[in-house]
């Protein structure tokens, strides 16, 4: 039956002693209000009304809600202030969505004096129309706490934890507490055989195959257009010059830079004429002065828009701009875009187009890197392509001719060689930033002055260098990185005896060590030791600009530790039932029992696992959907919760479509950009989501994911590296586990569905 906490004994508050030993004269009263109920009825909301100074006056219409703890469980705390410590109340039954009456709890009221409950203890009757009664159990637990504990609390709670401003909770809650065992029984007790709930993964996703990062650059735009090696194999077709010139005769002209014009803000007026945004409904102050060209940039609905000068009478709405002007700032939403229009109208004209030159040997994480820090951008809407000098070389000389003594620093014609397909590749890089390209990963070893200085010089006045130089010192990851290398990469393909290109792999490092040379010159980060996630350094020079500053702030937050992480959609909800989107609604039957499902599952792939945590949105029903899970630190996000649908929430797609069809097509024309009224985009949600994607590459133990379609298809378009435009029609079905599994090899995929 129910228990409470009071003088009886046996009751959670403590015995007669305890209450004796209380001090009355300091401190103030903290009450836990809690409620169990197994079988829930509808949508109740179990709430709390009473005297002061609990809630006043006994109406039910300011009832105070108590709050969700799991399936079952629901709880209400406060301080109750010296003067007011008797506190006569009731607990009622509330609907969350529909005007029905309220149903109070039968029998007397509850009186609570400085802690005590007065009279006996009892559960929570419930009387309904026909004689139905739903049974609560109640715990009431009360303790005193000093005015320094509370004020060193809330102080706590301000600091870390401050509400949001749309809901009034805290963007992130941690309950680190890990809890003793799962609700209706210990998830142990389930069999499950998860090679049998094993499904296939879509065929263009992470783990289509293990692929070597390098051969995932960009392929070489300079051999197959100017018609020297038009080979795939390598070989070659034309003449063999020292220096061939990587720009075609078909090559598009380079565009006039686009021109933005900053007006001074205090002659800026504003008139009738003023942009507006149909699919938001909203109006832009835009208006410009004379000869000044204005550009309007909305990442929430789509294109650019220009504004008309105050001696135009006619200005155009959704002009379709050339690939220049579209590229020259990136699709991300919010204060990406900001920052990078920031970067174009106030720094030089070479910082709109950046060049990230990696620098060390062999074997240090450079290509590994690289291929991130792609991922990377590109997830965040900025036009990036990985340059890999490795694949040049190969391309144009092949691999098999290339032992350890092509390397050798005294090998003048390998030298050449190498600074030939560098300039190829470097050409190639700035001739994609002037047709629109804005950040070039340019992948090589580039362990010379000699050789940074030549690339500086080529992309003087054409795009920013920054040096991005990997130093590791732990000879156990470099050796696992040799191995890696030596079963991976092209190079050692055709090479049968695995000891031999062991050999001749280390020997080539031996060849680059001496004449490595560290970066010292020009902008430049330096990683030192950060692969193992375990500390290391990063020296910063000379870097200044938003996106470098993203860069610094990516690369501090990566490591090479192998770990899963496993994303999955809240179990069915019963707006999910009723085809609504958004609300906040609780399970469907279907969707508790893969909540038990999940737990289940859960507790046997981590069961090893001692730091694994438990990462859901606000929302409830993502909560109740990882409440069975047991022994898991629960930390919940409020940049996880779903698309914000605005207007639109609770409405089904046809009510949408009959209602507001100028919202259903525009939102049909362009999913990505298209921001719901007062609501949200896919590029919105991208850019609350970073904070999270920065934390996930920071974790070095399994991370379980709980949250919505739109959330975790903008996630898995990250780890999966699927462009932006793709991610409004990722499929990410309901009660499906995508176990994304990072390390060294990249990012591999594998998908389980627990229930059909």
């Amino acid at each position: 039956m129910g228990t409470v906490a009071s003088k009886n004994p046996g009751s959670l508050h403590g015995s007669e002693e305890r209450e004796e030993n209380m001090d009355y004269s300091g401190g103030q009263l903290y009450v836990s209000l809690r409620m169990e109920n197994y079988k829930c009825k509808g949508d109740l909301i179990p709430h709390v009304y009473g005297s002061v100074p609990l809630v006043g006056s006994w109406d039910p219409s300011k009832a105070l809600s108590m709050e969700r703890e799991s399936t079952s469980m629901w709880e209400l705390s406060f301080v109750v202030s010296p003067n007011h410590e008797t506190l006569d109340f009731k607990f009622l039954l509330k609907p969350n969505y529909s005007n029905a009456p309220c149903i109070v709890e039968e029998g007397p009221n509850r009186l609570l004096t400085r802690g005590t409950l007065q009279g006996d203890a009892r559960e929570a009757l419930f009387r309904f129309s026909g004689d139905e009664i739903l049974e609560y159990r109640v715990f009431i637990k009360a303790d005193r706490l000093s005015p320094f504990d509370l004020a060193a609390s809330w102080r706590a709670y301000q600091e870390n934890f401050q509400p949001s401003t749309v809901r009034g909770i805290p963007d992130i809650s941690i309950n680190a507490a890990p809890e003793t065992g799962a609700e209706n029984g210990s998830a142990i007790s389930l069999e499950l055989d998860l090679e049998h709930y094993v499904v296939p993964a879509p065929g263009t996703s992470a783990n289509s195959g293990l692929v070597y990062a390098a051969n995932m650059a960009e392929n070489p735009k300079s051999f197959t257009r100017s018609g020297i090696f038009s080979n795939s194999d390598g070989s070659s077709s034309g003449s063999d010059s020292t220096r061939t010139v990587g720009v075609s005769v078909d090559q598009p002209a380079i565009r006039k830079e686009m021109e933005v014009i900053v007006p001074d803000p205090s002659e800026v007026y504003f008139s009738p004429d003023l942009v507006e945004s149909k699919s938001v409904g909203t109006l832009s102050p835009m208006q410009k002065q004379e000869g000044h060209r204005g550009l309007f940039v909305d990442r929430g609905v789509g294109s650019p828009r220009l504004v008309k000068s105050s001696s135009q009478t006619t200005f155009t709405m959704d002009l379709k701009l050339d690939s220049e002007t579209q590229n020259a700032m990136p699709e991300a939403a919010g204060a990406v875009a900001a920052g990078a229009v920031a970067d174009q109208m106030l720094g030089p004209k070479e910082d709109r187009h950046l060049a990230i030159v990696l620098v060390g040997l062999p074997a240090q994480g450079k290509t590994f890197t690289a291929a991130k820090l792609t991922r990377y951008l590109r997830w965040l809407g900025h036009d990036t392509k990985h340059f890999n000098i490795g694949k040049y070389r190969r391309l144009k000389h092949g691999t098999n001719q290339q032992s350890a003594d092509f390397f050798r620093v005294d090998n003048a014609e390998g030298m050449e060689a190498r600074n030939e397909v560098a300039a190829l590749a470097m050409d190639d890089m700035i001739s994609w930033m002037q047709e629109g390209g804005q950040v070039g990963i340019f992948d090589a070893t580039n362990s010379t002055k000699a050789r940074r200085n030549m690339l500086m010089k080529m992309a003087e006045g054409k795009c920013k260098i920054i040096f991005l130089e990997t130093i590791c010192n732990d000879e156990h990851i470099i050796e696992r990185n040799i191995r890696l290398k030596i079963q991976q990469s092209p190079d050692y393909a055709e090479e049968p005896d695995f000891e031999a290109g062991l050999r001749d792999f280390k020997a080539r490092l031996a060849n680059y060590k001496k004449a490595y040379e560290p970066v010292e010159e020009g902008s430049y980060i330096k990683m030192i030791d950060m692969a193992s996630g375990q500390g290391g350094q990063i020296q910063v020079n000379n870097i200044s600009g938003y996106l470098p500053g993203r860069i610094v702030f990516f690369l501090v937050n990566t490591h090479l530790t192998p770990r899963p992480i496993f994303l999955t959609r809240h179990g069915e909800s019963r707006a999910n039932v009723r085809g609504r989107i958004g609300g906040d609604t609780v399970l469907s039957e279907a969707g508790e029992i893969y909540a038990k499902k999940l737990a289940n599952f859960v507790e046997k792939r981590l069961k090893s696992e001692r730091a694994a945590s438990m990462w859901t949105s606000t929302l409830q029903r993502t909560i109740l959907t990882g409440s069975p899970i047991a022994g898991l630190p629960k930390i919940q996000w409020r940049a996880l919760d779903e698309i914000n649908s605005g207007v639109c929430d609770g409405m089904t797609y046809e009510e949408i479509k009959k209602n507001m069809p100028e919202e259903y097509e525009s939102r049909k024309k362009d999913k990505l950009r298209y921001r719901y009224p007062r609501g949200e985009s896919y590029l919105d949600v991208i850019q609350r989501l970073e904070p999270v994607i920065i934390e996930l590459e920071r974790q070095r133990a399994p991370v379980v994911l709980i949250s919505h379609q739109a959330v975790l298809r903008a996630l898995y378009a990250y780890f999966a590296d699927r462009p932006l435009k793709e991610i409004p029609n990722i499929e990410m079905p309901l009660h499906t586990i995508i176990e994304i599994q990072m390390g060294v090899t990249g990012v591999q995929e594998k998908r389980y569905k627990l229930m059909d």
